[in-house]
């Protein structure tokens, strides 16, 4: 029997600020996830946070994009938006885009990540949690977990990695999608996921047999909203060890921070950094942007966890680093390259000074000067 995994995301208010979420907020979404397990709509659930984001963690034999888990999902983060109302939470239901749900919660605000699997002998999965950042911050680390034995050693060693592994890339402005092959299509997959901007990785599978491996949230609120609402706070579903990464090798990437986009009303750039659940609680500049990550055992449908993996002091230079580059980043105050560039900004206030300013701008002459004999400027 097939088992599915569905992680459903939303950022529905905060608590203060966009820094947390409030214990009210949180409760009333538990209880409407609990009442659909109770009824058999799903067979377990766990409910992350992560800065003003909501992740509900959740396994049932409905399948992917299961009309009746999504709906679930949908009213856990309604009920939950009418307590935050009630506690004028800050941008409350900011995430949900439409006033009634239609069948599906892709394309209505929430970020979903879901994959579908038989439930191996043993079946560690990590399931990685972002705030203040987009789906591209899972590109380089899916691509160093997949794909660079540098970090994987298992790639070199392991008989059932060896083959390499399949990326499922998607144009986020088009939606066109396109799969390539590693290590074979290497040098083309890295063309594509290093523009961040642009490409994003949706899922990752094992070449010998096509086995899922990794499965990421997509949306992009701004694309769907046509304005800002927020950043797209995304999640990301590992599945680890006996063909997969081992845990070791899945984290291995966060101990090396980069740097995402995001932070600051999602228009900065900056470290992404790994926390343990009590410190996903992003306040310097609304950042700098975060990741939790929660590892789980299942058996037979049921989620055992979560394993707090970053709550581990060998990420504690990382952390160290994300303070230093975020201190460098911060002297650029609103210049480039801390403030994204233009193309990025077109759902925030850039458009509306351009349309405001338009006609006062005007096609600069420039003259050539004129030089004497002499090879010096001539008046």
């Amino acid at each position: 029997m097939k088992l599915t995994l569905s992680v459903i995301k939303a950022d529905i208010g905060g608590f203060v600020g966009h820094s947390s979420v409030h214990k009210d907020v949180l409760a009333k979404v538990k209880e409407v996830a609990e009442d659909g397990k109770d009824k058999g709509i799903i067979r377990d659930v766990s409910v992350l946070v992560c800065g003003d984001d909501i992740a509900l963690v959740m396994t049932h034999t409905k399948g992917v994009d299961s009309s009746e888990v999504h709906e679930l999902a949908w009213n856990a983060f309604k009920e939950g938006t009418e307590v935050a109302k009630k506690l004028k939470m800050y941008g409350a239901g900011q995430d949900l885009l439409a006033e009634a749900f239609s069948g599906n919660v892709k394309g209505m605000g929430p970020g979903i990540a879901e994959m579908e699997f038989v439930e191996r002998k043993s079946e560690p999965v990590i399931v990685f949690f972002a705030d203040k950042t987009s789906p591209s911050a899972w590109n380089l680390p899916l691509y160093e977990m997949f794909a660079d034995p540098m970090n994987t050693a298992g790639l070199v060693i392991d008989p059932s990695m060896h083959e390499g592994f399949i990326f499922d890339v998607m144009d986020a402005y088009t939606g066109m999608g396109i799969q390539l092959k590693t290590p074979e299509e290497l040098y083309d997959l890295l063309v594509f996921i290093g523009a961040t901007s642009r490409y994003v990785v949706r899922a990752v599978y094992r070449k010998s047999d096509g086995e899922i491996a990794a499965a990421a949230s997509t949306q992009k609120l701004s694309f769907m909203a046509g304005r800002y609402v927020g950043k797209d706070d995304p999640v990301l579903i590992v599945r680890a060890q006996s063909g997969f990464p081992a845990v070791g090798e899945i984290l291995e990437p966060f101990a090396r921070p980069w740097l995402v986009e995001g932070w600051m009303r999602g228009s900065h750039t900056g470290p992404l950094m790994p926390v343990a659940f009590k410190n996903a609680k992003p306040t310097r500049f609304d950042g700098p942007p975060r990741v939790i990550a929660a590892g789980y055992q299942i058996a037979d449908g049921y989620l055992i966890g979560p394993s707090d993996l970053f709550d581990d002091p060998a990420f504690d230079h990382a952390r160290e680093e994300c303070n230093k580059m975020a201190n460098i980043l911060r002297r650029q105050g609103i210049f480039e390259p801390h403030r994204l560039p233009p193309e990025e900004m077109e759902y925030t206030t850039l458009p509306k000074v351009l349309e405001k300013l338009k006609d006062r701008f005007k096609l600069v002459e420039t003259k050539k000067p004129k030089f004497s004999s002499e090879g010096e400027i001539a008046e």
